[in-house]
């Protein structure tokens, strides 16, 4: 999944202001867009928000009802300084990558893919799936990992729980002493809630900034609804956020440490500086061994497009 604009500062404010005596919580509506023949809807990054924590990245995929010839096919593509993470909850997915690694992704688990110094893939829906629902995110990598070597990690099992009337599922970080084993550079969470008219506490840590995206149905944070694909951001300094489930609702709960480092980030690519998305892009165009090649695929790889800010 690509990105396709300028790079701008990550937002530099965390809090959210008090009106009333109530602390208040961030409307983010996500924007409609097309990755790999597949509809999706962007919640970051966006103007109102860059970052939360280390996740610079949320597309939220489907529910989708796949015809015959249709579904997502994403070509080979790069990555830098950053970690793709795919939670599947309908249909299976594809992952090929220049590493080698050949991974199809079912329901309830979760592909992770380290880009650091370089890495390109390939991502295709199943045709024996007639349904896609997915997330996909990227976490920017700190600068002190951003070249390390790529790798990539499947996780089939993952914490799982059931209270208060809804099931959650630890994707990676720790909450409420429970930890996943998923791979990460910095201080994370991202928590999958479903439940049905279900009201709950989540516990939260007031060093981490929170952002919510309902994924299905509707919810209800502090008392402010929200509807499937608007994210509510709640910045830091949190103990916990009061969570009220409609009818078969599903949400997903990403937060983190925030970024010392001001991240840049263009198409494919994260980078710390302009430079070095610039010479990543270059490299990628050059056909250079740092992306490698993705076995088994047939056709052409995808064309970056020009660097608007980019000297000629």
């Amino acid at each position: 999944m690509s990105l396709h604009e300028t790079p701008t500062r990550v937002s530099a404010s965390r809090d959210c202001p008090v009106v009333d005596g109530r602390r208040q919580i961030q409307h983010i509506t996500s924007r409609e867009a097309d990755v790999g023949g597949l509809p999706i809807h962007r919640a970051i990054p966006t103007r109102e928000r860059r970052t939360i924590g280390a996740w610079c990245f949320l597309d939220h995929a489907g529910p989708s009802i796949l015809r015959e010839s249709q579904g997502m096919k994403v070509g080979p593509h790069p990555h830098t300084s950053l970690q793709t993470f795919t939670w599947i909850l309908e249909g299976e997915v594809h992952h090929r990558d220049s590493l080698g690694s050949d991974q199809v992704i079912r329901p309830g688990e979760v592909n992770l893919m380290t880009a650091g110094h370089g890495i390109s893939h390939t991502e295709v829906s199943l045709d024996n799936s007639p349904r896609l629902h997915a997330a996909q995110l990227w976490i920017a990598l700190p600068h002190a990992h951003r070249h390390i070597e790529p790798r990539f990690d499947h996780y089939a099992e993952l914490p799982q729980w059931t209270r208060d009337g809804a099931d959650f599922t630890l994707l990676i970080g720790e909450f409420e002493g429970r930890q996943a084993a998923t791979l990460s550079f910095s201080p994370l969470v991202g928590i999958d809630v479903v439940g049905s008219d279900s009201r709950i506490t989540l516990p939260l840590r007031e060093d981490f900034e929170y952002g919510l995206l309902v994924l299905e149905g509707s919810a209800s944070l502090d008392g402010d609804p929200f509807i499937t694909d608007e994210l509510g951001y709640l910045g830091m300094g949190r103990q916990q956020l009061e969570l009220q489930l409609a009818t078969d609702s599903r949400v997903l709960l990403i937060g983190g440490q925030p970024l010392k480092d001001n991240i840049l980030m263009w198409w494919n690519f994260v980078g710390h500086s302009r430079e070095e998305i610039i010479d990543a892009q270059r490299d990628w165009e050059a056909a250079s061994e740092r992306f490698g090649s993705v076995p088994g695929w047939q056709g052409a790889r995808l064309e970056a497009p020009p660097i608007p800010w980019q000297k000629s």
